[in-house]
């Protein structure tokens, strides 16, 4: 049964567009099954990764499902000696969201969010909805009005 995630309830309550997806019933479990799942372009479809840097500061990255983060490149974007991913237990009490349903909306706190710039050659994006089974689609205008982030090379 399809429900309002939080990150839905964010958008709502800020009156953005979105399009959302439910594949609950699906197997999926990569990002590139969600893609293909939904019948999307793997380019188009993003997936949220949180980092550490050496400050101990956390990074969100959103990255292209297919891709892996280049931890050198994301480093120096937001300068830091060197970063790595954080642990899956670490996930839920940083951000609120468990591994395969982080989203770069609604985590507890704003952290610094990076988007890998090929996301501008897309129309809308497609990420997590905060919950497994679900994903949200928007232009990275809207997300603009709710998230602040920045867009670079990641990958």
């Amino acid at each position: 049964m399809e429900e309002k995630t939080n990150v839905m309830r964010i958008l709502d309550k800020n009156k953005i567009t979105y399009n959302k997806y439910f594949y609950g019933d699906s197997d999926a479990i990569s990002g590139v099954e969600v893609a293909e799942y939904l019948h999307e372009d793997k380019n188009k479809v993003f997936k949220t990764l949180v980092t550490i840097g050496t400050s101990k500061q956390y990074y969100v990255f959103v990255i292209p499902v297919a891709e892996e983060l280049n931890l050198k490149k994301a480093a120096k974007v937001v300068g830091e000696k060197k970063i790595e991913m954080i642990k899956s237990k670490e996930l839920l009490p940083v951000t609120g969201y468990i591994h395969g349903g982080c989203s770069p909306i609604g985590m507890k706190k704003q952290f610094k969010t990076v988007i890998n710039d090929t996301a501008k050659n897309c129309d809308t994006i497609i990420f997590s909805a905060g919950k497994i089974g679900y994903q949200v689609e928007m232009s990275l205008e809207d997300l603009a009005k709710i998230i602040k982030y920045e867009l670079a090379d990641l990958i």
